[in-house]
């Protein structure tokens, strides 16, 4: 179990992954060892799984945000073996999740425009086991963000 102390580092590091050691013990009230030392135990144990910097799609050339439902002809292990391995070799596709519902796997994906897209729907209708689609591209991004609440 967390205690309180080891929240607030997880929630300033989600918001500050850059910050030094010593100005996040300082902001948590602790030594740099010892802060030092609970960064340490969070990721042996695996609360905190890395870090990345936040990049900026528009400047990128990825400005299209799109999900997409998918649909499988068959529920079995070999047909989701196989979408998920193809997916894997799509880097357009940014996050890929197996959903209960209506549909079996929601897609996030980054685009150049609606051209590439298109392109990348004909690619799509080829992956395994794909029977149907609905698309959803993005008007506006109102909230977006990473950081889990704590």
């Amino acid at each position: 179990m967390l205690s309180e102390s080891d929240k607030k580092i997880l929630r300033i590091l989600q918001q500050e992954g850059r910050i030094t050691n010593h100005e996040l013990a300082a902001r948590c009230g602790m030594s740099p060892s010892a802060c030092l030392e609970r960064l340490r135990r969070l990721r042996e144990r695996g609360y905190i799984l890395g870090y990345a910097a936040l990049l900026n799609p528009e400047k990128l050339g990825q400005p299209l945000l799109i999900f997409i439902e998918v649909t499988l002809d068959r529920t079995t292990g070999d047909v989701f073996r196989e979408f998920a391995e193809a997916v894997r070799g799509r880097p357009e596709i940014v996050e890929c999740h197996m959903v209960a519902g209506g549909f079996d796997y929601l897609l996030k994906l980054r685009m150049p425009d609606m051209t590439s897209y298109r392109t990348f729907l004909t690619h799509l209708a080829e992956m395994p086991g794909v029977r149907e689609t609905r698309s959803y591209p993005v008007i506006e991004e109102v909230k977006s963000g990473v950081a889990l609440p704590l």
